[in-house]
């Protein structure tokens, strides 16, 4: 891919721009907070400690402090990487395995993300469409890496 790659008007790659092994370091970075916590793990009916009991956390678990929901870290990362990649050209996530959380990821912590293209191919059913799969990988400011996982995507190509 060339850096004056045809871009969705909404700045999105086509299947076409997708390089395999290419990596992109994405430009947005977020400070999680406890209110992310909170709102992410009631809007989803999670009512583990884990994430919004600080005393529970405190006095009876050994990091101290709420851990940030792991669901809404995976789809930070995830959502991160939209507006430099996808936005705009993404018909469908198709899933997503090998997903990790190695390290904890606690409120004030602020995370960077990256990701690299892994393999494509045309897709079998849609001559207009494709399926790249993406490594993608989630560093909190200490460059500990806190989540990871490998998502398919359906892409468009390029309207011809």
């Amino acid at each position: 891919m060339t850096d004056t790659a045809q871009r969705h008007w909404r700045g999105g790659l086509y299947f076409e721009d997708m390089e395999i092994g290419k990596l992109y370091e994405h430009r947005y970075t977020r400070t999680v907070t406890q209110m992310d916590n909170m709102l992410f793990s009631n809007m989803t009916l999670n009512p583990q400690p884990l994430h919004i009991d600080r005393h529970f956390c405190e006095t009876e678990t050994e990091f101290g402090q709420p851990l940030m929901n792991s669901l809404f870290t995976l789809g930070l990362m995830i959502g991160i990487q939209v507006s430099d990649m996808t936005v705009g050209t993404t018909i469908a996530n198709l899933g997503m395995a090998d997903v990790r959380f190695p390290n904890p990821l606690f409120e004030g912590d602020t995370v960077r993300c990256q990701t690299t293209v892994v393999s494509k191919r045309e897709s079998k059913s849609r001559p207009n469409a494709g399926i790249v799969e993406f490594h993608h990988q989630c560093f909190k400011q200490d460059g500990k890496l806190v989540a990871e996982c490998h998502r398919n995507v359906f892409i468009i190509k390029r309207p011809k």
